[in-house]
Formats: structure tokens, sequence, C-alpha cells
């Protein structure tokens, strides 16, 4: 069983203000309403905190991947579960994008384009979308790309912070996390099912992102000063997947 254990520091740290978003709304004005793309994981967890903070947006909604078949949110391989219990902790509504195995690229941004509409039918005339992205410059062009297309902003509160600085934070204000998945071409399978804190920080590879941007590996969040509770997770069996890619199933308690 996962314990979250600790205290919650209850002030940010000192350090340079966040990057001004694309389209920020004037600071006279009310705040502006903006959906997240959320994963579950530790980027999403960062990405809200700064959001929530920030007097020019209000956070409406989430919208995450699910692979139906699997019934896991997408790539984290999270039991859905698991992310309606976050959800209901986080106290925001969730719009869910359901996806085939292997989801071809189009299939991938038809489904991603329904779920937008769905968030839009919610809350007329919402037009921003945040995501977590750090610094790879390829996966921001084509969210804004595609987001462009169907009359959407994209919004990157987290763009090229420091990710030593921002993993070493996240740990310090009080978040908890776990490795749920491990790309071994990058890093040793083992770290699957480690708790993301500082004795892991020290053991990652120099070649490895602290932040595992570039999909070193993927967490998900339990606890932290964005939650109204901590969610309860058991460590599951380790497998690997498709010769590369090693899960750590992360057991609801609650069934």
């Amino acid at each position: 069983m996962v314990v979250p254990s600790g205290p919650r520091p209850g002030s940010r740290p000192p350090g340079p203000d966040p990057p001004e978003p694309l389209s920020s709304p004037n600071r006279n004005q009310e705040p502006t309403p903006i959906a997240l793309s959320w994963s579950g994981g530790k980027d999403s967890a960062l990405a809200l905190e700064r959001l929530r903070s920030d007097p020019r947006w209000k956070p409406v909604g989430l919208l995450t991947s699910i692979t139906r078949d699997y019934d896991r949110i997408s790539i984290h391989g999270v039991r859905r579960s698991l992310l309606l219990r976050q959800v209901r902790s986080l106290g925001l509504p969730l719009t869910e994008v359901s996806l085939e195995p292997a989801s071809s690229n189009p299939r991938y941004e038809a489904a991603f384009a329904a779920g937008l509409e769905r968030l839009r039918s919610e809350h007329p005339g919402l037009q921003d979308i945040g995501f977590g992205d750090l610094f790879l410059r390829d996966v921001r062009e084509y969210r804004e790309e595609l987001l462009a297309r169907l009359g959407w902003r994209g919004v990157f509160p987290l763009w090229l912070e420091d990710t030593t600085r921002l993993a070493k934070y996240f740990i310090g204000r009080g978040f908890r996390a776990v490795l749920t998945c491990v790309d071994t071409t990058q890093l040793d399978g083992s770290f699957a099912g480690r708790e993301f804190d500082a004795g892991l920080l020290a053991e990652l590879p120099a070649a490895v992102d602290p932040c595992g941007e570039r999909g070193e590996f993927h967490t998900f969040v339990y606890d932290g000063p964005i939650f109204r509770e901590p969610i309860p997770v058991v460590i599951g069996e380790r497998v690997l997947r498709d010769e590369r890619f090693a899960y750590c199933d992360l057991g609801d308690p609650a069934g």
C-alpha cells in the first residue's frame, strides 16, 4: 500500500514568474475559463496547480485519453477507476477521449476533436486548453497546429522551466507519485513502481530527464496540495509490454 506521509508545505518556494501564456487574458478582467489535458501524472498536476494559482485563469474541466479495451489511461497504463478517484479529489469534471489500442493518428485526432466539442458544449465559449509540456518543441507545435484547426488555443504554463528544479519543487511541495511506466530503452525497468522522490532523482542516469519529458517514464499522482484527499493505491505486478515498456499495475483498494 502506498501511504501518503510527510508535511504539505503551504506556500510555493520563491522563483521566477511562470511564462506568459500564449493567450493571456487582461489581468483586470474576470479569469478566463480553461480546460486542462490531464494524464494523471506529475506534469499535469503541476500545470493544474500553476493555472489555479494564476488569477488570469479558471480551470473548469479535465480531458483524459482512455484506451477503451483496457479501461486505462492511455500510455500511462493506470486504471480508469483510479483516475475517477483522482478527479473526484480534484473537484473538477472529467471529459474522456476514448481511443482504440494502437490508435492511428487520424483516429486520435477525431476522438480528441470530439472531446473538445463535448467540453465546449458544457462550457460555451471555451477556447483554451492547458498542457503540461516542458520543452519538446515538436510536440508543442503539433498541438498548436491541431488546436488551431479546431478553433482552440493551447496554453503551456510550465514551458521551458528547468526540469531539475520542477522535479525538486514537486517533491518539496508535498506531491506524491509513483512511476507507472518506464521505457526500458532509456531507463532500467526496475524503476517501474518506485516512488518519485529525492532518492529516485539521485539514482537517475545523467541522460534521463528528471521529469521524464522525453518519455523515459510516466507517473500517477496520488497525493498533493491540489487534492482534497489522497488516493489510496496498491503496488501490483510489473509486466513488460512490447518488449520495451515496463508497467507497474496500481490497484484500487476500493475494487
